[in-house]
């Protein structure tokens, strides 16, 4: 990459919000955070040549920790139109706290300088409850719960299942499926979006 060109990714980065917030009453929520997915997957990769890997984080024995895995299991059902994005997360196959690590070591091995995403749950203060959060850098799971797990992703998307600050356990395994599944089908929705437009805009990028 030359400098000219780093020097205006770097530009582009500076410029893009660290993260935006929108509530699932939003009745253009998946919209917009699409749109913000798409202009930080053009900015990590402005050839879109990289595979997006999806990183579902999370576990099916738990209420509030169950988003990722109904994110993966959404996003596996529109596997076949959707054939360049890779979904790991999913509620027959969930990546929790004890394989993450494998699976951080299996995806790096297998695709080439991969964009990851990551999706987690997570807990807030109540005024946040129901937020799609998505912004650059990695998710740090577990750190709700107090566990020290590796940091996942270029760019992350969380869902604020509920309110957090004491609990977190029984607060998570209380949590509304309702809303998780509000969340979840949100997040996904945004993902698919971005991925169509993705597609788009690959017809107008250069080839090397």
């Amino acid at each position: 990459m030359t400098t000219l060109l780093r020097n205006l990714l770097d530009r582009e980065m500076q410029e893009l919000p660290d993260k935006i917030a929108h509530h699932i009453d939003d009745e253009n929520l998946t919209y917009k955070a699409a749109r913000q997915l798409v202009s930080y997957l053009m900015t990590l990769d402005p050839q879109l040549d990289r595979p997006i890997v999806i990183v579902n984080i999370g576990t099916d024995r738990s209420t509030g920790d169950s988003l990722g895995p109904l994110v993966g299991s959404f996003l596996k059902e529109k596997q076949r139109l959707m054939p360049d994005m890779y979904v790991y997360g999913t509620l027959d196959d969930p990546v929790h706290a004890t394989n993450i690590a494998r699976y951080i070591e299996d995806i790096m091995n297998t695709h080439s300088n991969p964009i990851i995403i990551a999706v987690d749950a997570c807990l807030g203060q109540a005024k946040n409850v129901g937020n799609l959060n998505l912004g650059i850098g990695p998710v740090k799971p577990g750190a709700g719960v107090k566990k020290d797990l590796p940091s996942v992703g270029h760019i992350y998307m969380t869902g604020t299942v509920n309110v957090g600050g004491y609990l977190e356990y029984l607060v998570l395994q209380n949590t509304r499926l309702n809303l998780v599944m509000k969340l979840a089908k949100s997040i996904s929705d945004t993902i698919c979006k971005a991925y169509y437009k993705i597609q788009t805009h690959k017809n107008k990028v250069p080839s090397h």
